[in-house]
């Protein structure tokens, strides 16, 4: 077993869970601190209204909002690889595991998860920290259907 699926069956086995089953383990007042420190360059939270909940007006990556538990590639307009639409179609979604897995090494999870070598991620950036990452994702699920 590779240290990303341990991780990640330990994530999707730790905590409380979301009613509709995507469990937030982290620490939502650690995650906007690291959502500040490095996520806002590319990513911002918006609601449906557009007002701007979190970040600014980032627009290298997708909106954020309603991400637990949302599928993969759902934001409309969004140029999105090819590999994530795989996933997406594949009925994938967002969850706490998934997004830890993803945002520690987007090309990696991807490959690893579809099995395939060749799969790719637009995305570049690597949230270092499994505790960061799993911060974000509580701190993300503050907003959204999920946390309605």
């Amino acid at each position: 077993m590779t240290k990303m699926t341990l991780a990640a069956v330990a994530v999707a086995l730790a905590g409380p869970a979301f009613a509709d089953g995507h469990a937030a383990t982290g620490d939502a007042d650690a995650g906007e601190t690291q959502f500040n420190r490095q996520c806002i360059a590319c990513h911002v939270v918006a609601d449906p209204d557009g007002n701007v909940l979190a970040g600014r007006s980032a627009r290298t990556g997708p909106n954020l909002y309603g991400i637990a538990g949302r599928d993969l590639a759902a934001v409309d307009g969004f140029r999105y690889s090819d590999s994530i639409v795989e996933l997406r179609e594949a009925g994938t979604v967002w969850t706490e595991a998934h997004f830890v897995g993803f945002v520690q090494d987007p090309t990696g999870w991807m490959r690893e998860t579809l099995d395939n070598g060749r799969a790719r991620s637009k995305m570049a950036y690597r949230v270092r920290s499994e505790e960061d990452a799993m911060n974000i994702y509580a701190y993300l699920s503050t907003f959204g259907a999920a946390a309605e």
